[in-house]
């Protein structure tokens, strides 16, 4: 029985040293673990500089014909002559389409004749009243006959000039609408007629930075279908009134346009100053880590690990953002001139992580990126 009990107490106290042993590895393999240092995340980076951005907003702006109009026919009549092609440009004052007027011709012969009669009449009838041979009355009468034949022809002529049509103005025209020998009504269009140089620019303003645009201040715009050149306009105008539905301000621009590139009613951008230049930090927009509780950017600096040893490492940072231009975003608090900052995966990223920084490969940094596929 004793036997029995001193076996059963040597099985009881191995059992219990092997599963000591074991937990005592597992807990080492845990204490091994926890010391384990991650591989050096691979980053791109980027000296931060502080820079002078004028102050600017980006608005959408349509261009706008100084002079515009649809040509039309003032009286009916039918085309007997077109003297202009589709696209052209035109003087004021060139004939473009010419009415038939054979009937008023025709008329105004016959009424220059009645005029020409009551004109000999008139010279006869003054001699008569002077010599008392008739009476004043008579005389009148010779009078208003004589002006009302020359008001005839006046009428007459206008007529036949108002069948001519001509350019109001100096312009490029649209494409033609009549044809030859088609009857046109009264207000029938005939071609469009737009003074291209100058050309304004029509754009929105806030209401809350209409203060900063004055009358004569500058402004750029660009346009997708003229690339690689930029306009400059002067502010001609401000409207009086705010759109109700928009919150804005209509502004009209002027800029001169010698080569016709622009033309009205084409989108382009506009660049317009609201107020004194500020200083930045511009850093690309893929060094922002954009999060609900706020901006921040990782900082390489040099930590201490918890033995005490020196590493690359990042220090994420709180920033502060105000505005964008192309490619990049401007800080205005949080980042000092001289700061490395990561410029590129940040995602991957923790307080106090180790970097490696490779900058063989850099992100976008332009001010003003053109796309290849705009």
């Amino acid at each position: 029985m004793a036997k029995r009990m001193i076996l059963v107490l040597g099985v009881t106290i191995v059992l219990l040293g092997t599963l000591a042993f074991v937990k005592y590895r597992q807990i080492e393999s845990g204490v091994q673990a926890s010391a384990f240092q991650p591989p050096p995340e691979a980053v791109t980076s980027i000296v931060a500089q502080r820079q002078e951005w004028p102050a600017t907003m980006s608005v959408i702006g349509t261009m706008e014909a100084v002079q515009g109009v649809t040509v039309s026919a003032d009286l009916p009549g039918a085309v007997a002559h077109i003297n202009f092609d589709s696209g052209k440009a035109v003087q004021a004052g060139e004939v473009l389409v010419e009415l038939d007027t054979r009937e008023e011709r025709a008329q105004l012969a016959s009424l220059e004749a009645q005029r020409d009669l009551a004109r000999v009449n008139f010279g006869r009838y003054q001699e008569l009243v002077n010599a008392g041979v008739i009476s004043r009355m008579e005389y009148d009468q010779a009078v208003a006959q004589q002006k009302q034949t020359e008001a005839n022809v006046q009428e007459t002529r206008a007529t036949i000039e108002r069948k001519t049509i001509r350019a109001p103005f100096s312009g490029i025209l649209g494409i033609r609408k009549v044809n030859l020998g088609q009857y046109l009504s009264a207000g029938s269009a005939v071609v469009s007629l737009q003074s291209l140089n100058p050309i304004y620019v029509n754009l929105g303003v806030p209401q809350q930075v209409i203060g900063e645009v004055k009358l004569g201040g500058r402004l750029h715009l660009t346009a997708d279908d003229v690339p690689g050149r930029v306009f400059t306009g002067t502010v001609t105008a401000i409207d009086s009134v705010v759109d109700e539905s928009t919150r804005n301000i209509q502004v009209q621009a002027t800029l001169s346009n010698p080569d016709g590139k622009l033309r009205p009613g084409m989108f382009v951008q506009v660049q317009v100053g609201t107020g004194a230049s500020r200083s930045v930090i511009p850093l690309p927009a893929s060094a922002i880590s954009f999060a609900p509780y706020g901006d921040s950017v990782f900082v390489i600096t040099d930590l201490k690990d918890p033995k005490g040893q020196t590493y690359r490492g990042v220090r994420q940072q709180f920033v502060k953002v105000d505005g964008s231009r192309g490619d990049q975003v401007a800080v205005i608090s949080g980042v000092n001139p001289g700061d490395e900052v990561v410029s590129s995966g940040v995602f991957k990223l923790r307080n106090g992580a180790a970097v490696q920084v490779n900058n063989k490969v850099q992100p976008e940094n332009n001010p003003a990126p053109k796309p290849e596929d705009t």
